[in-house]
């Protein structure tokens, strides 16, 4: 009896010590949280506390990209915003970062020029053919998709298209953003439009009138990633090249664009107007909104877009605009997108009213340093229509 007794005691000893040592953890898993809470509320602040808890080291002046990088988890890792870091080295949401590349981390200090990858001896391209994925032409020239998608600057999200030339050996290119014009060109007098109707596609349009859905986007600066919707006119042709003139102003208005909104857009439009009015907004402020919001999904709260990019301002999960649901919660990315002292996102995320001195600049270019986007000049193409819309829906 006496030995059982023993073991007995033995077992009790060694279920003690783990017990204690879980009772520890347990406190401690438990104390966590009420911390946490008591500095920032919980889901709308949660990504911006992470964003800065992770700041442990020192942001260097300069950055070389490493396998895996990406801007987002590069600006995390240093305590930085992410649109900051794209910000100081001209970069957009569809820019690709390669290993090797250099980037600024310090908004002190100019750019640092990004150091061009060596581009291979010989290149292979692919003409896309209907019926075509990227899976398939990986397969055909003994590549993977991998390769394929970083030297034509694409995403798993892309959408390839006939007559789409892929580069399919050598080195990353250049992303496809950076090969269309920065703004669409205006329409000159002989030029043909096509006006969109419910069920068109940029390639069938292309089809229709003989040309192809690259020189579409060229003529509209237009991108992959584009949106098109009943009612916009669509140059099909080039118009006959004008005589050479001076570069236009900087502070000229670009052509304007206008469009009668229906239900669905009247009433985003409404909710972006009652936002900015509760948050004191400028009606300068609340028609860059409407004029985003436009450019962006066509004033809808779509629950898709280019890349990872959702909701009535195309805002990316993937770059600290908040999660998937929040992107598509049409009145809190308003809110993310004025920004301000009551932004949701926090410090995770810029939007209009953090920019300093965005009163002073032109309409476009205040909506362009909220989304950084490769097409600037559209957000000022439907200023005179935000205008109109705020007086018929405010």
């Amino acid at each position: 009896m006496r030995t059982h007794a023993v073991a007995r005691r033995t077992r009790y000893l060694q279920l003690g010590v783990p017990a204690a040592v879980l009772g520890t953890l347990t406190g401690a898993i438990a104390v966590a949280p009420a911390s946490a809470d008591a500095v920032t509320p919980p889901v709308e602040r949660l990504q911006a506390a992470a964003t800065l808890g992770v700041a442990a080291q020192t942001a260097p002046v300069a950055y070389t990209v490493r396998p895996g990088d990406t801007i987002s988890s590069i600006a995390s890792r240093f305590g930085l915003r992410t649109v900051d870091v794209l910000a100081w080295n001209g970069l957009t949401w569809r820019s690709v970062i390669y290993p090797g590349q250099k980037l600024s981390l310090s908004g002190a200090s100019a750019p640092v020029t990004p150091v061009a990858p060596p581009k291979a001896p010989s290149s292979t391209t692919h003409v896309v053919v209907a019926g075509d994925t990227v899976f398939a032409i990986a397969k055909k020239y003994g590549t993977t998709v991998d390769k394929i998608l970083a030297a034509n600057g694409l995403s798993r999200a892309s959408v390839i298209y006939p007559g789409q030339k892929l580069a399919v050996s050598g080195t990353s290119a250049a992303p496809a953003a950076s090969v269309a014009p920065a703004s669409p060109p205006p329409v000159a007098t002989g030029s043909k439009t096509h006006a969109v109707t419910a069920g068109d596609t940029l390639f069938g349009i292309a089809q229709k009138y003989g040309t192809t859905v690259s020189k579409l986007y060229s003529l509209n600066g237009l991108a992959a990633g584009s949106i098109i919707y009943p009612g916009q006119k669509i140059t099909v042709s080039a118009p006959t090249p004008a005589p050479a003139s001076a570069p236009a102003s900087a502070t000229k208005t670009p052509p304007q664009l206008f469009a009668t909104l229906d239900a669905e857009q009247a009433g985003n439009a409404s909710l972006i107007i009652r936002v900015g009015r509760e948050l004191g907004a400028s009606d300068k402020a609340v028609a860059i909104a409407l004029a985003t919001a436009m450019v962006e999904s066509s004033m809808r709260n779509v629950t898709w877009g280019d890349r990872d990019s959702l909701g009535l301002f195309q805002q990316r999960p993937s770059m600290g605009w908040g999660t998937p649901e929040q992107a598509v919660d049409a009145e809190r990315s308003t809110r993310v997108f004025y920004g301000g002292a009551s932004d949701p996102n926090g410090q995770a995320s810029r939007g209009l009213l953090d920019i300093a001195g965005w009163e002073g600049k032109r309409f476009t270019d205040a909506a362009q340093a909220v989304q950084i986007s490769a097409y600037p000049e559209r957000y000022g193409q439907w200023e005179t229509q935000a205008y109109q819309w705020l007086g018929i829906h405010g």
